[in-house]
């Protein structure tokens, strides 16, 4: 099924509200003032999301990642490129970048960011959708990104949806990608589960 223009305005709006409530947790939480953005969301299939991302080449990318089971199910990962990754964390701990690698303490918090995200992005898809979603523990991996999507296993049929994200944190901005597999059939449900809504609003 493809998506509407209004049903990707919905899903594009769930994810601002996600983002949204994930800044205000940091805000809190790192007691810095930490903007986010998601300037626009595009569907793919797994070989046009490959050649969106082959730009990123074959370096090895950030990524924190949670699979999720309910009415719709798959994984949703923040991916950031290395040197993005790096001054996020340098920024968050406000630690001077004494290496390019990335320690264990480092990788720690870039998970815990990643699962506020994720959580928030997850959490209002399911909140304003009314549907119950189920999360595993958050991981970290680095590789690049055909390494990355083929770890899952998709097959040709799964649909992904790439929510592109601005950071701003002390006038520094960062991107990375908000990106969600969806398992077969999934995607689907996410879409009927969209328009119940948009009908009720109407």
């Amino acid at each position: 099924m493809k998506p509407t223009p209004d049903q990707i305005d919905t899903l594009k709006e769930l994810i601002n509200i996600g983002v949204g409530r994930a800044a205000g947790m940091l805000n809190s939480m790192l007691q810095s003032q930490v903007l986010l953005e998601v300037p626009y969301v595009k569907i793919f299939s797994l070989l046009t999301l490959k050649e969106e991302m082959g730009k990123l080449g074959s370096q090895k990318l950030s990524t924190v990642r949670l699979s999720f089971k309910g009415p719709f199910s798959g994984v949703a990962s923040l991916v950031f490129p290395p040197d993005s990754a790096g001054k996020f964390v340098d920024v968050l701990t406000g630690e001077e970048p004494a290496t390019p690698d990335l320690d264990s303490i480092r990788i720690g918090t870039l998970t815990e960011v990643g699962n506020i995200i994720l959580n928030g992005v997850m959490g209002s898809i399911g909140n304003v959708l009314d549907r119950r979603i189920n999360y595993s523990v958050p991981t970290y991996i680095e590789d690049n990104i055909e390494r990355l999507l083929l770890a899952d296993g998709l097959d040709a049929d799964t649909t992904i949806l790439l929510a592109h994200t601005h950071f701003t944190i002390e006038q520094l901005c960062i991107e990375g990608d908000i990106i969600l597999l969806f398992e077969v059939g999934s995607f689907d449900a996410l879409l009927s589960a969209i328009d119940a809504i948009n009908l009720n609003v109407s």
